[in-house]
């Protein structure tokens, strides 16, 4: 069987990383019928070969396109179109460490009958809109993780309720529909009670909230209450360039960029961590258990987060969430 050609507009279209750009292709060939079920396509030494990119980024492609179950693979058949299925749109900002906990956990619960696609905002607007729109109505279900624009609520209120679930944060978008939200309010403010028996021991709390950060506002907001409810002597630092490491104080960071500025500083002024000065993280992933014998986190359970959406798949049942936000102590605070 002579195998067909993907339908490929350019490589270098976008910041989209070369692997991610054949998944895209293949999805579109298939969108627009250039490809169909049960048709070759070629071998991973022939793509490589025929379109000048790596047969490792060629590998990662197809392997992520098997397991979103756009693709098969047979002996003496090779690669080839698989049937189709229920079509999941996963739409969210970026893909971070706590991100991946997340994904492999819901697509470790998705069935055979569903494809999931993955798209990436980058909190761009008009990529937001163009990737709802793409294949507007074809979805079987919406999985979309909003932002702070006044244009994301307009394009999500396009698509019918009972297909929609709303994922991670509020963003002043409505919760009457289906959602899994985290608690970045009162669920942060809880959190920081639950440490202020640890925070007492430095003289200052500062919360790091960086310029480029698109962390929701309400959690500084929070962490202001807190201090002047808990008499703690506290800054909020919005510049990174500003950013300089104390003896006596306590850092809230809430992006891993400044976290491992904070443990740079650290290590450069000789600070002991837990003791001269003290680090609480958002998100946990599994690196932050054992850097400098474990960084203390404010975190959602990852792994549950990935359970609940996809039980919106599954069930077809109304969805109406927001996960437990929990302190993880370990030797950084």
């Amino acid at each position: 069987m002579i195998a067909k050609k993907v339908f490929i507009k350019d490589f270098n279209g976008n910041n989209n990383p070369k692997y991610l750009k054949i998944v895209n292709a293949f999805k579109e060939s298939i969108n627009i019928n250039a490809l169909s079920f049960g048709d070759s396509i070629p071998s991973i030494n022939e793509f490589s070969k025929d379109y000048g990119v790596s047969r490792d980024t060629v590998f990662k492609a197809y392997t992520l396109l098997k397991k979103q179950g756009y693709i098969k693979a047979t002996p003496n058949k090779g690669y080839y179109i698989a049937e189709s299925r229920k079509k999941i749109l996963l739409l969210i900002s970026t893909f971070k460490a706590y991100k991946e906990v997340f994904y492999h956990s819901f697509m470790s619960y998705m069935p055979d009958d569903v494809i999931v696609d993955l798209q990436f905002h980058h909190y761009n607007i008009k990529n937001f809109k163009a990737m709802l729109n793409q294949e507007k109505g074809k979805y079987y279900k919406y999985v979309v993780m909003g932002f702070d624009h006044p244009e994301v609520a307009e394009s999500l209120s396009k698509i019918a309720e009972e297909k929609l679930l709303l994922i991670d944060w509020k963003a002043n978008l409505c919760d009457s529909g289906n959602y899994v939200f985290q608690d970045f309010g009162k669920g942060f403010y809880t959190v920081l009670k639950n440490a202020s028996h640890l925070f007492a021991k430095y003289d200052h709390l500062n919360f790091v909230y960086p310029e480029y950060t698109h962390h929701p506002f309400e959690s500084v907001e929070n962490f202001k209450t807190f201090c002047e409810d808990h008499k703690f002597k506290y800054t909020i630092c919005t510049d990174s360039n500003e950013l300089l490491v104390k003896k006596g104080t306590a850092y809230i960071c809430v992006n891993d960029r400044i976290l491992h500025e904070l443990l740079r500083q650290a290590n450069a002024f000789k600070y002991e961590i837990g003791k001269d000065v003290g680090i609480l993280s958002y998100n946990d992933t599994p690196l932050k258990a054992y850097t400098f014998k474990g960084i203390s986190v404010v975190s959602v359970d990852f792994k549950e987060f990935g359970a609940k959406v996809a039980d919106f798949i599954i069930s077809n049942q109304k969805s109406q969430t927001y996960l437990t936000t929990k302190l993880i102590l370990r030797d950084s605070l």
